[in-house]
């Protein structure tokens, strides 16, 4: 893809404009260091301009304010327009073709028309790679549908456990045809799991559109191993229960009344998980450490442009009244910040959703009296990206903390936890408090590198699971996965055609046009992918050579594993890690290593 030199300049320019001259990185307690005066000095002065201020788009995290805050803030988003006045004009470009391909069909008539009309040599300038291969051929296909649990958006997915009370009811003989057991014998075996999306009843909603409150059961087979769909309960209406037995188009459109609960889950979660957790963490080290700490130098680069999403985003262009998100979702914006503020005590806390832990708590890895998933996909691609952000950050650590006595010694560090811990108001953040400033908090060497690696593995991974281009390429693809529904539910079975309940075709083409603005194709060329993460030329000049080696052996990684993962295929079966699409949404040289949007 060709792209201007006027934004390459522009880039290069503002880079230069944010970026601060650090001293080579030090510890308060290194001979080395500035004058200690001085550096406390300084601290204070940070302290001063950056502020906790109000959360934006619902109550979660705060969000800074103060006169250096405000500057960050303001260059961030100056960041931002660059890639932002990319996309949009490649938007600009594609959706009229979009628009004209529609025009000479006579409309959206059928369910392939979504696949054909809307996607068949269109998208060429906003989304170069297409969607995901088989995601849309395969729409059709239970397997696509149950594995998406396991690969798009396994965050709301989670294993019965024998004491769990059954989300709902369904008859021993319509269990045994499709699983071979009863439901009671498959939480009783630990082959029951449940994603309920029940709370979206809660929330404000569009006047103008449609939608469930889904709570959907899957299985791992108890002859084929396979994980597979067993009932989707709608909660909404007539509340109708339905199962793969069903009719065909009874099934199908209860698969895309999941999924669009599905894809407002994934977009607002990223936000909740992601920008708020990160942010904040880094809030609180701007209030207690030197520009000089290496600590500090990491969390700069990590939230990299990170102050620009969440005041764009509550701008009139997304979440404010009428914006993007009104136009589009079942949802509206108010409803969106609703589910910020419930979900924030849960999926922001921290070292209760580090990577393993998280899923382990939920049954999906470490299941000891339960079978395990035959497949994994989303794990399967994120296991070597987390152990080589962990490998980075050990060495990033032990460069500077030789013990965890050195740690304690870390006054700027005490000071950060206690922070956060306090003031920051950061949930689950590890180590314990002292009385401010005067007893370090109890940390180790492991704590920090836990810490360290969940917040790169948030900012880049995390967030481009669930957000970016994994929208459009796949968890936003139509017709199986709408923003909303254009007709009330019904409220019998026995329907012939799900097209009445497709969203029409300006409103498809919005879809669409919304997702593609989230993509970033240029990154790649531009070196701001995971594959960069570490290695950028300003960022390594503070620290000694061992950690510019340790970057070079992070990109060695993350270029191994880019390969591997652009190397995926179908197999003789037409499957891909058990799916019949292929998922490369976690490719290192395409996901940005930073909080991008």
């Amino acid at each position: 893809m060709h792209i201007p030199s006027s934004s390459l300049a522009c880039v290069a320019t503002l880079l230069t404009v944010i970026t601060t001259t650090h001293a080579f990185a030090t510890l308060p307690s290194t001979g080395n260091s500035s004058n200690v005066t001085a550096r406390a000095d300084a601290i204070r002065e940070k302290a001063a301009g950056w502020l906790y201020g109000p959360s934006l788009i619902g109550n979660a995290a705060f969000f800074p304010t103060g006169v250096l805050a405000e500057k960050r803030i303001q260059s961030d988003i100056e960041l931002f327009k660059v890639d932002s006045n990319f996309i949009r004009s490649a938007v600009v470009v594609d959706s009229p073709r979009v628009q004209q391909a529609i025009a000479a069909n006579g409309g959206l008539n059928s369910t392939d028309d979504y696949i054909h009309v809307l996607y068949d040599g269109q998208w060429l300038n906003a989304v170069p790679a297409g969607t995901s291969k088989g995601i849309l051929a395969n729409y059709t296909s239970d397997l696509l549908f149950s594995m998406s649990r396991l690969s798009l958006n396994s965050w709301p997915l989670r294993r019965l456990a024998r004491s769990d009370d059954l989300p709902f009811s369904l008859d021993d003989d319509t269990a045994v045809q499709i699983t071979t057991l009863t439901l009671a014998a498959l939480k009783e075996a630990r082959r029951l799991f449940v994603v309920d999306h029940s709370y979206q009843q809660r929330y404000k909603k569009s006047p103008l559109r449609y939608g469930a409150a889904c709570t959907a059961l899957f299985f791992i087979h108890p002859v084929s191993g396979d994980f597979l769909p067993l009932a989707i309960k709608t909660n909404t209406g007539a509340d109708l229960v339905y199962t793969p037995l069903d009719g065909e188009m009874d099934w199908m459109l209860a698969k895309i009344m999941f999924n669009s609960n599905d894809l407002l889950h994934a977009q607002l979660y990223h936000l909740v998980a992601s920008h708020n957790v990160a942010e904040i963490v880094h809030q609180a080290a701007m209030r207690t450490m030197s520009d000089e700490h290496p600590i500090m130098l990491l969390l700069d680069r990590l939230l990299y442009q990170a102050y620009a999403a969440r005041p764009v985003g509550d701008s009139i262009e997304l979440f404010a009244d009428g914006g993007a998100f009104d136009q589009a979702f079942h949802m509206t914006a108010r409803g969106a910040k609703e589910f910020v503020a419930e979900w924030y005590p849960v999926a922001g806390r921290l070292k209760s959703n580090y990577l393993d832990p998280d899923l382990a708590s939920r049954g999906l890895i470490e299941c000891s009296d339960g079978p395990a998933l035959k497949h994994f996909p989303f794990y399967e691609d994120v296991k070597p990206i987390h152990a080589g952000i962990k490998k980075f950050i050990t060495s990033f650590v032990d460069t500077y903390y030789s013990s965890d006595a050195i740690i304690a010694e870390d006054t700027e560090l005490a000071a950060w936890v206690t922070e956060a811990r306090t003031n920051a108001q950061v949930l689950d953040f590890p180590c314990a408090v002292q009385a401010y400033g005067t007893v370090p908090p109890t940390c180790t060497k492991a704590h920090i590198i836990d810490l360290l690696t969940h917040i790169a593995y948030l900012v880049g991974v995390q967030h481009q699971a669930l957000n970016t281009g994994a929208g459009f390429q796949s968890t936003g693809t139509l017709p199986l996965h709408p923003v909303a529904l254009n007709a009330p539910l019904p409220t019998a079975k026995n329907v012939t055609d799900v097209l009445p309940w497709l969203l029409p075709p300006a409103a498809a083409v919005f879809q669409l046009n919304l997702l593609a603005l989230f993509n970033r194709p240029t990154y790649e060329s531009l070196n701001k992918t995971l594959v960069w993460q570490f290695s950028d030329d300003t960022f390594l000049s503070n620290f000694p050579s061992t950690i510019s080696e340790a970057a070079q052996t992070f990109k060695e990684t993350m270029e191994e594993v880019s390969r591997g993962i652009r190397a995926k295929t179908f197999d003789s079966e037409g499957l891909s890690q058990g799916m019949p699409f292929v998922y490369r949404n976690l490719d290192p040289g395409t996901v940005p290593f930073y909080l991008a949007i």
